[in-house]
Protein backbone atom coordinates (compact mmCIF):
# COMPACT_ATOMS: atom_id res chain seq x y z
CA UNK A 1 0.00 0.00 0.00
CA UNK A 2 1.20 3.52 -1.14
CA UNK A 3 -0.27 6.62 0.71
CA UNK A 4 0.97 9.74 -1.33
CA UNK A 5 -0.74 12.32 0.85
CA UNK A 6 -3.14 14.19 3.06
CA UNK A 7 -6.45 14.65 1.31
CA UNK A 8 -8.41 16.70 3.54
CA UNK A 9 -10.00 17.48 7.21
CA UNK A 10 -13.46 17.23 7.48
CA UNK A 11 -15.56 20.04 9.62
CA UNK A 12 -18.55 19.02 10.91
CA UNK A 13 -20.92 22.13 11.85
CA UNK A 14 -24.22 23.79 12.70
CA UNK A 15 -23.70 26.61 10.95
CA UNK A 16 -22.41 25.73 6.92
CA UNK A 17 -22.86 29.01 5.82
CA UNK A 18 -20.73 30.54 8.42
CA UNK A 19 -18.04 27.76 8.18
CA UNK A 20 -18.19 28.32 4.85
CA UNK A 21 -17.89 32.08 5.14
CA UNK A 22 -14.79 31.59 7.99
CA UNK A 23 -12.42 29.33 5.94
CA UNK A 24 -12.91 31.85 2.26
CA UNK A 25 -12.78 35.13 3.85
CA UNK A 26 -10.67 34.90 7.06
CA UNK A 27 -8.37 31.56 5.56
CA UNK A 28 -9.05 32.59 1.87
CA UNK A 29 -9.92 29.43 1.00
CA UNK A 30 -12.32 29.24 -2.13
CA UNK A 31 -15.44 27.33 -2.47
CA UNK A 32 -15.49 24.82 -5.07
CA UNK A 33 -17.02 21.61 -6.46
CA UNK A 34 -18.28 18.79 -4.52
CA UNK A 35 -20.16 15.59 -5.77
CA UNK A 36 -23.55 15.38 -4.95
CA UNK A 37 -23.21 14.09 -1.33
CA UNK A 38 -26.33 12.94 1.30
CA UNK A 39 -25.70 15.99 3.49
CA UNK A 40 -25.39 19.72 3.15
CA UNK A 41 -21.78 21.14 3.21
CA UNK A 42 -18.97 22.97 1.24
CA UNK A 43 -15.83 22.00 -0.05
CA UNK A 44 -13.12 24.78 0.12
CA UNK A 45 -9.91 25.00 -2.03
CA UNK A 46 -6.05 25.56 -1.39
CA UNK A 47 -5.48 25.81 -5.14
CA UNK A 48 -6.70 22.40 -6.97
CA UNK A 49 -7.11 20.69 -3.76
CA UNK A 50 -10.16 20.27 -1.88
CA UNK A 51 -8.31 20.52 1.39
CA UNK A 52 -11.35 21.53 4.13
CA UNK A 53 -14.87 19.36 3.56
CA UNK A 54 -17.95 21.42 5.73
CA UNK A 55 -21.07 19.06 6.53
CA UNK A 56 -23.77 19.97 8.60
CA UNK A 57 -23.05 18.22 11.68
CA UNK A 58 -26.60 16.66 12.17
CA UNK A 59 -27.35 15.35 8.38
CA UNK A 60 -24.26 13.93 8.40
CA UNK A 61 -24.36 11.84 11.69
CA UNK A 62 -27.86 10.58 10.29
CA UNK A 63 -25.57 9.44 6.65
CA UNK A 64 -23.30 7.92 8.97
CA UNK A 65 -25.16 6.49 11.04
CA UNK A 66 -26.34 4.54 7.95
CA UNK A 67 -23.07 3.43 6.91
CA UNK A 68 -22.60 1.88 10.41
CA UNK A 69 -20.41 4.64 11.41
CA UNK A 70 -21.08 6.64 14.32
CA UNK A 71 -20.96 10.80 15.23
CA UNK A 72 -21.84 12.12 18.40
CA UNK A 73 -23.98 15.12 17.29
CA UNK A 74 -25.42 15.71 20.77
CA UNK A 75 -22.22 15.06 22.98
CA UNK A 76 -23.08 11.65 23.86
CA UNK A 77 -22.21 8.21 22.69
CA UNK A 78 -19.08 6.47 22.80
CA UNK A 79 -16.91 8.61 20.42
CA UNK A 80 -16.56 12.27 21.44
CA UNK A 81 -17.88 15.24 19.94
CA UNK A 82 -15.85 17.90 18.09
CA UNK A 83 -15.98 19.72 15.05
CA UNK A 84 -12.95 17.50 13.12
CA UNK A 85 -14.42 14.39 12.28
CA UNK A 86 -11.89 12.48 10.62
CA UNK A 87 -8.69 12.90 8.68
CA UNK A 88 -8.49 11.88 4.89
CA UNK A 89 -5.18 10.05 2.34
CA UNK A 90 -5.48 9.75 -0.57
CA UNK A 91 -4.07 5.97 -1.53
CA UNK A 92 -2.93 3.78 -4.76
CA UNK A 93 -4.14 0.21 -3.82
CA UNK A 94 -7.21 -1.06 -2.65
CA UNK A 95 -6.60 -4.17 -2.36
CA UNK A 96 -3.05 -3.61 -0.80
CA UNK A 97 -4.66 -1.54 1.89
CA UNK A 98 -7.47 -3.81 2.87
CA UNK A 99 -4.83 -6.72 2.87
CA UNK A 100 -2.81 -4.50 5.58
CA UNK A 101 -5.58 -3.08 7.56
CA UNK A 102 -6.65 -7.21 8.11
CA UNK A 103 -2.98 -8.17 8.53
CA UNK A 104 -2.99 -5.46 11.86
CA UNK A 105 -6.31 -6.26 13.22
CA UNK A 106 -7.91 -2.89 12.04
CA UNK A 107 -11.63 -3.47 11.01
CA UNK A 108 -12.76 -0.78 8.59
CA UNK A 109 -16.30 0.31 6.71
CA UNK A 110 -15.96 0.96 2.69
CA UNK A 111 -18.12 3.29 1.12
CA UNK A 112 -18.32 3.97 -2.56
CA UNK A 113 -19.33 7.95 -3.57
CA UNK A 114 -21.24 8.04 -6.58
CA UNK A 115 -18.85 8.76 -9.60
CA UNK A 116 -15.62 9.13 -7.25
CA UNK A 117 -13.78 7.25 -5.03
CA UNK A 118 -13.76 4.45 -3.27
CA UNK A 119 -13.33 4.69 0.47
CA UNK A 120 -11.99 2.86 4.23
CA UNK A 121 -13.10 4.25 7.13
CA UNK A 122 -11.66 2.90 10.65
CA UNK A 123 -10.44 4.56 13.72
CA UNK A 124 -6.63 5.18 14.87
CA UNK A 125 -5.52 4.06 18.51
CA UNK A 126 -6.94 7.58 20.62
CA UNK A 127 -9.82 7.20 18.23
CA UNK A 128 -9.44 9.16 15.53
CA UNK A 129 -11.47 8.33 12.32
CA UNK A 130 -9.08 7.89 9.64
CA UNK A 131 -10.52 8.21 5.58
CA UNK A 132 -8.35 6.71 2.80
CA UNK A 133 -9.61 7.24 -0.79
CA UNK A 134 -8.75 5.15 -3.51
CA UNK A 135 -9.50 6.62 -7.16
CA UNK A 136 -9.54 4.26 -10.30
CA UNK A 137 -6.44 5.25 -12.01
CA UNK A 138 -9.08 6.70 -15.02
CA UNK A 139 -10.78 8.92 -12.48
Amino acid sequence: MSTVGLEHVLVLSDDVDGTRDFYRDVVGLSVGDRPPLEFPGYWLYAGATACVHVADRRAYAAHTAALGLQVSPEGSGPRPPGPVDHIAFTALDYEGLTARLAEHGVPAVANAVPGGPRQLFFEDPNGVRVEINVRSPEA
